[in-house]
């Protein structure tokens, strides 16, 4: 499906039973008002013929009556421009944010912000696809609409008065005399077709340049976005000086694009400047051979004259907005892309619908393959049966797959086949080893994804997991992802699953930024704490064993073949490990 055509198919549901409710009513107000400033703009055009007859004939009264009309005709052109102004930008500011939630929906649903990142395609840089791509896609097409309709009304109306006021011209040639009916009307098209065919061979290339030139600007915005998330490991590694090379690499990008584009602006405007300089002499030119016959008044060569001017600029529609019409495509088809990427993902989870685990089993899976995403597997035929309240260790080699097996558990990692089955309503938290602070409060980061419920058992679990430092602070609003260091993030992470009390935890290397003395007593404040939970950890250390009733090690052969171990921990074992 072309991608102009993927972005109209879900754009035009602002107009469907889903949109809001102003959609139309906006949309319709905004027509009118195009219909009634027509209306003053012919008559100005109409002014102009008795304001300049009047002149001629010397007649005062005349004039003064056609000069005190016309700041009427202003001031009543103004209201509607006003109201014009409104209707647009309501529409447009509308239409925006209906696409952005329902792009934001689909984006933010079932973890597929996370594997568009995982999945290759053009859909890359998608906050810069929804907030500035959706803006022009929005904000565009409406203009575009708006003027269309403007000029088309405007070349109806105003070919009327250039065929009714400029009538006949009547040429002497050789002897005999030939009659060009409608002059202005042929003189009108032919300038347009002429003046509009200039344009389209000066910036032919206008669409794919800015397509190009909007893409390296992404990619440029991105890089900086990742210098910014990743300062402390960069000024620790001392790179400025490497970052800077790398950025000013993406950026020459940037600066070779926009000369490009450079180069079909200055042909666009040599032709655009050149036809808005011709077109207001042209007609006078053309008149005055009827004006010197005595065949015109200087109120119809004025007026003929104003006509020509507005059925050029009508006609010469598409001239005037081609460079636009080359942003809008390429912001777009960006938007359209992500749009695509969307569908493909939403296809890919109705083909493995989730299966029901076997009674009173929390988890289960059967014959599990995760693979990356040119086909080659990770793990290979898993199989496991995790029970109610069942504390199982994942251990292997780092690459071995522990990590994406478990992302596969959460329903994140997009290519996987075989059998994942969860208890009915057990729910699964998981606490990956980066824990994330979301921005606010210290109360709403350790509440997230829901909202705080205030009261002590915010302060408790701070204090139970070895943060009672942060209580006083625990409403004040700060930069926490950067003050918390990264032990302290995986406590705070861990206090987030005691509050929210999930049925099953999966643990991904969620303490490897604590000492080993810290991680056994978070440990064992989780096995006091939920009880009756299913734990699913990935971890290296082997003190983890003590707190594990089994242990599954997914290692690789010498011939590149993938095994998967799993063995019972005993229990008199466990206890002993614990104790010591």
């Amino acid at each position: 499906m072309p991608r102009i055509t993927r972005f109209w198919r879900s754009a035009r549901g602002y107009w469907s039973k889903r949109g809001p409710r102003c959609a139309w009513l906006v949309t319709l107000s905004l027509a009118a008002v195009v219909c009634a400033s027509l209306g003053i703009t012919w008559g100005i055009n109409v002014w102009n013929r008795h304001f300049f007859d009047a002149l001629e004939a010397r007649n005062g009264a005349l004039a003064l009556h056609e000069g005190i009309k016309f700041p009427l005709l202003v001031a009543l052109y103004l209201v509607l421009c006003v109201f014009a102004m409104w209707a647009r930008m309501t529409l447009q500011r509308t239409w925006r944010a209906w696409i952005n939630a329902e792009l934001l929906r689909r984006w933010l649903a079932k973890g597929r912000f996370y594997k568009l990142e995982l999945i290759p395609g053009d859909h890359a840089n998608p906050e810069h696809r929804i907030n500035d791509d959706l803006r022009v896609a929005t904000e565009m097409p409406v203009d575009f609409v708006t003027g269309f309709l403007t000029s088309l009304l405007s070349a109806v109306t105003f070919v009327a008065v250039l065929w009714t006021v400029g009538g006949a011209l009547t040429l002497d040639m050789g002897g005999s005399r030939v009659t060009i009916p409608g002059f202005l009307v042929i003189a009108a098209v032919l300038y347009a077709v002429v003046a509009n065919g200039a344009m389209l061979g000066a910036a032919f290339r206008f669409i794919v340049l800015t397509a190009q030139k909007n893409q390296a600007e992404a990619e440029y915005r991105y890089a900086l976005t990742r210098v910014r998330e990743n300062a402390e490991s960069i000024a620790l590694l001392d790179g400025g000086d490497a970052e800077r090379e790398r950025l000013g690499g993406v950026f020459s990008t940037v600066v070779a694009r926009w000369r490009d584009l450079m180069m079909q602006h200055m042909r666009a405007v040599i032709v655009s400047q050149g036809s808005a300089q011709l077109c207001g002499v042209v007609p006078i030119l053309l008149c005055t051979p009827r004006y010197l016959d005595g065949t015109m008044t200087l109120g119809a060569v004025m007026q003929a004259s104003s006509a020509f001017v507005i059925v050029q600029g009508a006609l010469s529609w598409f001239m005037e907005n081609y460079t636009r019409l080359g942003d809008w495509t390429a912001s777009a088809r960006r938007v359209a892309a992500l749009m695509a990427a969307l569908d493909a993902a939403e296809v890919g989870e109705q083909v493995a619908p989730a299966a029901a685990a076997p009674e009173r089993a929390a988890l289960r899976l059967r014959n599990v393959c995760v693979a990356r995403d040119d086909g080659r597997a990770i793990v290979r035929t898993a199989s496991t049966t995790v029970w109610p309240g069942e504390r199982v260790l994942l251990t292997g080699e780092s690459g071995s797959g522990k990590s994406s097996l478990l992302r596969a558990l959460a329903g994140c990692w997009p290519w996987r086949s075989g059998e994942i089955a969860r208890g009915d309503g057990l729910r699964l938290a998981v606490v990956p080893q980066r824990a994330y602070v979301a921005p606010g409060t210290l109360r709403a980061a350790l509440a997230y994804p829901h909202p705080p419920a205030g009261g002590a058992a915010e302060e408790d679990a701070l204090a139970a997991v070895g943060l009672p430092h942060f209580i006083g602070e625990i409403d004040t609003l700060a930069s926490w992802d950067r003050v918390l260091s990264a032990g302290e993030k995986q406590r705070l992470a861990i206090a987030r699953v005691l509050l929210q009390r999930p049925a099953i935890v999966v643990l991904d290397e969620a303490t490897s930024a604590l000492q080993v003395a810290a991680q056994a007593d978070l440990m064992a404040l989780i096995a006091r704490e939920l009880p009756g939970a299913t734990i699913v950890s990935v971890g290296h250390r082997p003190e983890l064993e003590a707190f594990h009733d089994r242990k599954i090690t997914i290692a690789r052969r010498p011939d590149g073949s993938i095994i998967v171990g799993d063995v019972a921990i005993r229990a008199d074992d466990a206890g002993a490990k614990a104790s010591a």
